[in-house]
């Protein structure tokens, strides 16, 4: 089998541009998977890691063994900070920026291969008839597309973003720093009360689908008389209706709390003190609110979506078909008399083992070993 020589030498490149921020650390604190995904690879045994990242002004910055190079120059400009790093790998973060991974094939060695990492739904696709003429027009400046479910990449390769021959590898795209909190401090500091106490973390929007989970949690409670769910969510796009059909319901409205934003340093007392996480979710990404509650022991009962059945990897709790309030009732009721002690310790087994940032960086290091193997050979450089 062959192998590349040397530890690899990494650049993530981000191209998206946040302009509320003013300043870098502002930049790395907020986006901590940036921050997570770059000391992954470190910590999985990667020679130098280098960030490239879009922002209103220059700035260097090394934290951790990670250098995060800041530029204020557009497209070129990233390119040529990359192209000067000289890395083994390049990934660009999104499918959405074709004209800049087009430049920087231009810019950085020959033998320096690039890999696309999705961050966007699917919806992205279509939102502009040029994005896929370019996106069909750039595909051959990238070695390889990752995903966070291989079945994501099914649109953007119909799209033509991504040609027939082109390979796509499934990693997930992030993982948690939240830790649980103790149960009992929990519940107190957050007051969530209930046998069992089920938690939502999502938008309040038709995707993350509110009205369904509503409609089976209040079925559930023939079987789950004591259940309560507290309700989390950053958007409110439904929150009326949501009122609505709580106040229409006497067993729901002595039984749901609608708390709304919560300050992230605050979520992990909450995915602790509770016993299920749900969610209606269509379709995701990722999943970062189902990451959070596998990493602090809420047993998830969740749709049946791909990303959603990696995360839980049949470990603990349920999937059930989106939209479908009575299989939600259903499964929420079977999973709510289990033995949920026992539940929580092969959900935190599972998470240990395959949703950790080692688990991620071990996973995306493979790829890029797989990937560097395949364009240096294309190009001729030495391998083992």
């Amino acid at each position: 089998m062959k192998t590349v020589r040397g530890a690899l030498s990494i650049a993530q490149v981000n191209y998206s541009f946040d302009s509320q921020l003013s300043e870098p650390d502002e930049l790395l604190e907020r986006y901590f998977t940036l921050t997570g995904w770059g000391e992954a690879l470190a910590a999985a045994g990667a020679g130098r890691v280098t960030v490239v990242q879009r922002f209103h002004r220059s700035a260097r910055i090394a934290r951790h063994g990670i250098d995060y190079i800041f530029t204020g120059a557009g497209g070129l400009g990233l390119a040529r900070a990359v192209a000067a790093v000289q890395p083994d790998i390049a990934q660009v973060n999104g499918l959405i920026f074709p004209v800049q991974t087009w430049l920087l094939r231009r810019a950085v060695p020959a033998t320096t291969a690039i890999v696309v990492q999705n961050h966007s739904p699917d919806g992205a696709i279509g939102r502009a008839p040029w994005l896929r003429l370019l996106g069909r027009a750039g595909r051959g400046a990238v070695d390889a597309f990752l995903f966070a479910a291989a079945e994501h990449a099914d649109p953007w390769r119909q799209a033509g973003f991504i040609s027939p021959a082109q390979p796509t590898y499934q990693v997930m795209e992030a993982s948690s720093p939240l830790r649980p909190v103790a149960r009992a401090a929990a519940r107190q500091a957050t007051g969530m009360r209930g046998s069992p106490a089920v938690l939502w973390v999502g938008r309040l929007n038709a995707n993350k689908d509110p009205m369904t989970v509503l409609d089976g949690f209040e079925r559930s409670l023939a079987r789950l008389p004591d259940a309560t769910l507290t309700m989390i969510y950053s958007t409110d796009e439904l929150l009326e209706h949501v009122r609505m059909r709580v106040a229409g319901a006497p067993a729901l409205m002595a039984r749901v709390n609608l708390v709304g934003a919560v300050p992230h340093e605050r979520i992990a007392a909450y995915f602790s003190a509770a016993d299920l996480f749900v969610v209606g979710s269509h379709r995701e990404g990722s999943g970062y609110a189902l990451m959070e509650a596998c990493a602090c022991g809420a047993v998830p009962v969740v749709t049946d979506i791909p990303t959603f059945r990696l995360l839980t990897g049949g470990a603990a709790g349920a999937l059930w078909p989106a939209g479908d309030a009575a299989a939600f009732a259903s499964a929420l009721a079977d999973v709510g008399v289990r033995d949920l002690q026992l539940e929580r310790a092969r959900l935190a087994d599972h998470f240990a083992r395959a949703l950790t940032w080692e688990a991620v960086g071990r996973r995306a290091l493979e790829i890029y070993e797989d990937v560097l193997i395949s364009r240096r050979s294309t190009k001729g450089s030495q391998v083992d």
